[in-house]
């Protein structure tokens, strides 16, 4: 939005600069698939060099068992939040659809994420479309990060509900991939549903099969989520409105523009030369 002139070169030199930045920081740390995850696996401790592999000194014992058996071959994701010593290896759907729309992902990593969809279909689509967050926090975590929060119960509301809202961002990052089948398949299991349940906020349950227990009804957002979506299919070329190409400009200078494969586009040896945001 800010005019390009001999007063504003600097200032649009600066924020290019900072977004090429954060491009690089969530591309290469943020995303884990198989690969990363056995490398999180094997990671060393207390590391403290610019040479180190574990920048963030990630101890190995915080990969979750359910991630272990659930990380497909062929998918990924940009997990929850990533601080010193702590990872939040949940999978957000609204960031990582997101991401996929607005490139932020490159585009090997956005179709990790829609494989992770294909692949993990009956967790995070299965009778209503779509998983808000996955897994749910249960037992003392549920206890300890909500306080226990009797509206955020396991497999309810933005602790694991599904939310049909999702569905149009869903159509959108998979027209945008060029795999509109998977969103027509979501789309026609929303349609068995969705009206007769008279247009719920959201579901709970670990498959979305019941209306959620505080749900509201005849929600617009709901309506608004279907609606989009049907017409996103109809009209595919109306998603060019709303996706974001790769800003190669803005990759000039980022090394994780710079090759082919997502993985070697930000490299750990690339790493060493960038700041940390």
């Amino acid at each position: 939005m800010i005019t390009i002139n001999d007063g504003s070169k600097k200032l649009v030199h600066a924020i290019n600069s900072r977004l090429s930045a954060l491009s690089f920081h969530i591309r290469e740390y943020y995303w884990v698939d198989m690969k990363k995850i056995n490398e999180i696996y094997r990671y060393k401790t207390e590391e403290y060099s610019y040479d180190a592999t574990n920048k963030f000194n990630i101890y190995p014992d915080q990969i979750p068992s359910w991630l272990v058996d659930w990380i497909p071959e062929r998918g990924g994701y940009l997990i929850g939040n990533l601080q010193p010593a702590h990872m939040d290896f949940r999978f957000f759907s609204l960031g990582n659809l997101w991401a996929i729309v607005s490139s932020l992902a490159t585009p090997k990593q956005a179709n990790g994420i829609l494989n992770l969809f294909e692949d993990k279909w009956d967790d995070l689509i299965s009778n209503m479309p779509l998983k808000i967050c996955y897994p749910a926090l249960e037992y003392e975590e549920w206890r300890i990060i909500t306080g226990s929060d009797p509206k955020n119960t396991p497999w309810s509301y933005h602790n694991g509900g599904s939310w049909p809202t999702l569905l149009w961002q869903f159509t959108l990052a998979c027209i945008k991939n060029g795999r509109p089948g998977m969103a027509e398949r979501a789309v026609m299991l929303a349609e068995k549903r969705i009206s007769n349940d008279k247009w719920p906020e959201y579901y709970d349950t670990h498959t979305g099969r019941f209306i959620g227990k505080q749900a509201r009804l005849y929600q617009t957002w709901t309506i608004a989520g279907y609606l989009t979506s049907k017409m996103l299919l109809d009209n595919p070329e109306l998603a060019t409105i709303l996706t974001c190409d790769e800003d190669l400009e803005l990759l000039e200078f980022c090394i994780c523009g710079q090759r082919k494969s997502s993985r070697t586009k930000c490299s750990r040896l690339a790493a060493r030369s960038q700041v940390l945001v």
